[in-house]
């Protein structure tokens, strides 16, 4: 099975990536979840410094928002077969100092995208729903500078197969009161369609 092998592979091969290694506050740990048979692809941004510790995607606090938003379990979640989790940058970017004037954490390195993304994306063959979290997977795969709110409030246009998103870092919850039509909306439309993937033979 020459097409399994080369996935095997090519996994193998991010796990080794140092292209950007110079770049990172922390060493190299490329943070991905492939699975070549997934149905539902998450798009996020780049590991947060606890997720670098735990070695598995979204171990943090936007974990826990956005499986709420999904209506899954852990266990569906990290469940490879069900999800893939490709970020626009494999491993935590470092975060801003105080004397920087921006806060949070460093964008995505454009190197990952640029080496890994496209090769990626062309094996996973069964997605059937994108999930765009955040500006920089919103950018990257819409082709386009939209803000998460003019992407958000115009999802129907990309609906069933691809959904734009806010990140659900807690850093977003002034975003998210100011637009509750996302949690009250368009949540239950995202958890419907993740529910009939799931039970799909």
């Amino acid at each position: 099975m020459p097409n399994e092998r080369n996935f095997i592979q090519l996994q193998a091969d991010i796990a080794q990536c140092q292209i950007c290694s110079e770049f990172l506050p922390l060493e190299p740990k490329p943070i991905v979840q492939l699975g070549k048979y997934a149905k539902i692809l998450i798009a996020g941004q780049a590991p947060g410094q606890k997720t670098h510790y735990k070695g598995r995607p979204f171990g943090d606090a936007s974990g826990e928002r956005l499986r709420t938003w999904l209506g899954v379990t852990k266990e569906q979640f990290y469940d490879p077969n069900l999800f893939a989790i490709l970020p626009m940058g494999f491993c935590y970017p470092g975060s801003y100092t105080s004397a920087d004037k921006q806060s949070g954490d460093k964008p995505p390195r454009p190197e990952c995208a640029k080496k890994w993304r496209q090769d990626v994306l062309n094996r996973l063959e069964h997605i059937e729903l994108t999930l765009l979290v955040g500006k920089y997977a919103i950018e990257w795969h819409l082709k386009q500078k939209l803000s998460v709110t003019q992407s958000v409030a115009n999802w129907q246009a990309l609906w069933p197969n691809t959904l734009v998103m806010p990140h659900p870092s807690p850093r977003n919850n002034i975003w998210l009161k100011r637009h509750s039509e996302f949690e009250q909306e368009i949540v239950p439309q995202l958890q419907q369609r993740v529910a009939a993937l799931i039970k799909q033979p």
